[in-house]
């Protein structure tokens, strides 16, 4: 039977780490009140695990907590990573939406000419929207950095 993948609650000081385990697909959800009785209790609510570099909360009673060590985005990753045991999968990648966490759905080409710039319609055939705040997504020369960003932090498995 295979492991249920992890879901995050990250605290308001870690809000980049938040968008990039939304970009390598997982569900992330940013916590940006200062309430942290509130976020251990949607930790608990939601099984969520709490990744904070709050120190204060490692004697609280979440889900889980990993405090995270470092001021440093690829390290924070590469923590989370580790900690968790993830699974970097190419195929989860960019599934979700970097602005609110909702899965993307694929959308017909036509659907989006003129909500995105003339130059990206004409070389791009595949498009995805967040169907909770509109924002469109396509294939541009940020997947590559992204990949080699990760792959710098980690191997990226191939499904």
């Amino acid at each position: 039977m295979p492991t249920k993948e992890p879901k995050f609650i990250v605290d308001l000081m870690l809000g980049r780490l938040c968008k990039w385990l939304r970009l390598l697909g997982y569900d992330a959800v940013y916590f940006n009140q200062s309430d942290y009785t509130m976020l251990v209790y949607t930790s608990l609510k939601d099984m969520r695990v709490i990744l904070t570099r709050n120190n204060k909360l490692s004697d609280k009673r979440g889900y889980k907590i990993i405090i995270i060590n470092s001021d440093k985005i690829e390290e924070q990753i590469k923590q989370v990573i580790e900690e968790c045991k993830l699974k970097i999968n190419k195929d989860k990648m960019f599934t979700r939406c970097s602005l609110c966490n909702t899965l993307l759905k694929e959308i017909d080409k036509e659907q989006v000419k003129g909500a995105v710039p003339e130059y990206v319609w004409e070389t791009q055939e595949r498009f995805y929207i967040c169907e909770n705040c509109n924002k469109i997504y396509w294939s541009g020369t940020h997947i590559a950095l992204v990949e080699k960003r990760i792959k710098n932090i980690v191997s990226l498995e191939e499904k």
